[in-house]
């Protein structure tokens, strides 16, 4: 099975409760197997999902929202 990966960059996000936070609702998105943050408090954080598909950019910003943070890309 393939696996697509995705970086994006998320603004907001400042400790550990954040990291948690986006981790948690990327996750719930349909084929995401994997979540990584690299946490930038108080600047853009890393976020990098692995799936099994190429997810649409709108699910993505929509759980980053959900959790309280910015896509900016």
């Amino acid at each position: 099975m393939s696996t697509t990966t995705t970086t994006y960059s998320v603004a907001g996000m400042t400790c550990s409760h954040c990291v948690s936070a986006v981790t948690e609702e990327v996750s719930r998105l349909d084929g995401v197997a994997g979540v990584d943050v690299d946490l930038h408090a108080g600047g853009e954080s890393r976020v990098t999902v692995t799936s099994t598909a190429p997810l649409p950019v709108g699910a993505v910003r929509e759980a980053i929202d959900e959790a309280g943070y910015t896509l900016v890309s």
